[in-house]
């Protein structure tokens, strides 16, 4: 099967979680971290993105993240393709920057 730009998924993990108190910034840290270790990058602060093979896999990592919220606080996850990743227009101030590259192939570990 060949790979198509249209299988081949994001997922973006946008999350507001409550900051006030010690315990509060501790579990954001944790899920933060939770994230990096999952193989999230971040996109911009409280909002991470990863590259996923296909549905299947986005289900995945979207129950180990159901798994990994914190006690309180918001978390949205997004999924969408390649083709769609690639499309997104970047800007930084009122410059625009080349969007991300995607990724040539996967990347085993």
């Amino acid at each position: 099967m060949a790979l198509s730009g249209y299988r081949l998924m994001w997922m973006m993990v946008m999350f507001d979680l409550p900051v006030m108190t010690k315990s509060e910034r501790k579990a954001a840290t944790k899920f933060r971290n939770f994230l990096l270790d999952q193989g999230f990058e971040m996109s911009q602060y409280s909002v991470y993105v990863r590259f996923c093979a296909g549905k299947e896999q986005a289900e995945t990592h979207t129950k180990h993240i159901r798994e990994a919220l914190p006690e309180a606080g918001e978390v949205n996850v997004l999924y969408f393709t390649d083709k769609q990743y690639g499309n997104m227009e970047c800007f930084r101030g009122r410059k625009r920057e080349p969007a991300n590259e995607n990724p040539s192939q996967f990347v085993l570990f």
